[in-house]
């Protein structure tokens, strides 16, 4: 089963939907980073804090892992910074070169599956910045392995995280426990049903262990995170965190 393929269409479709992490910034907000007016978002509503960022962008090459959509890619090379982004969805991808060719900045722009191994040498970028995505993937750690082979020593990596409570409820009730966790509709065809009827793609939970720890177990260091609701609804009225950011780093001399 090409579940990535699958995850691909779907969001395809969401986008034409209007999905909210779809809609490339305006003109107007393009212009904005430029006098210093701009945030970005790893996860629904926090946005990362400033000190996360280097002190400057120029020339530093950045990698939008799981990050089309023209948000996030557009206010990096308003900042000067060298971007790259990897995107299994076409309409993401297209979104991004959208942006690019109105505002005039160059933007290497690929779509391939994450679950692979990433198209790009070694020590190839100083920073990484990854929304929340691994909830469509099986394997965390390979990917991370990844991450930490392409930043350079010293790079760091941003990355958005669904910390797997979202998935012991259906989307369309929040109050009411449905399912068991881990979430893996590869492994239980009854969730995939579900997924299906909801035009939801294939998703899966993943633990703090995977997320995290495997961080540290890759070997990059872990300089700071922070937690964020889903925005609205029943968990969010109720102050459950649902998502972590995460800051790391690639320590020197490795």
């Amino acid at each position: 089963m090409n579940y990535t393929e699958i995850n691909s269409k779907t969001i395809d479709q969401w986008v034409d939907g209007g999905w909210e992490w779809g809609c490339p910034i305006s003109a107007e907000e393009f212009a904005a980073v430029k006098k210093g007016r701009w945030t970005m978002l790893l996860t629904p509503t926090k946005p990362v804090p400033k000190a996360w960022y280097p002190s400057s962008l120029a020339g530093k090459r950045v990698l939008g892992l799981a990050s089309g959509g023209g948000q996030q890619m557009p206010i990096f090379a308003a900042l000067g910074a060298e971007c790259t982004v990897l995107d299994y969805s076409r309409r993401q991808i297209e979104s991004e070169e959208l942006v690019a060719a109105r505002e005039g900045y160059r933007i290497q722009a690929l779509r391939a599956d994450m679950t692979k191994p990433l198209p790009f040498g070694a020590e190839s970028f100083d920073l990484i910045f990854h929304p929340v995505s691994n909830c469509y993937i099986e394997d965390v750690l390979s990917l991370w392995k990844e991450c930490f082979r392409v930043l350079k020593p010293g790079g760091r990596l941003m990355a958005g995280l669904d910390n797997g409570v979202n998935f012991l409820f259906e989307a369309t009730d929040e109050s009411r426990v449905k399912y068991a966790l881990p979430f893996n509709p590869l492994k239980d065809p009854r969730l995939l049903q579900d997924l299906e009827k909801n035009n939801e793609g294939v998703q899966f939970s993943h633990t703090l262990e995977e997320q995290i720890r495997g961080q540290l177990q890759t070997g990059f260091t872990l300089l700071d995170l922070y937690e964020d609701t889903n925005g609205s609804g029943f968990l969010h009225d109720h102050g459950v965190p649902t998502f972590w950011a995460t800051l790391a780093e690639k320590p020197e001399g490795r």
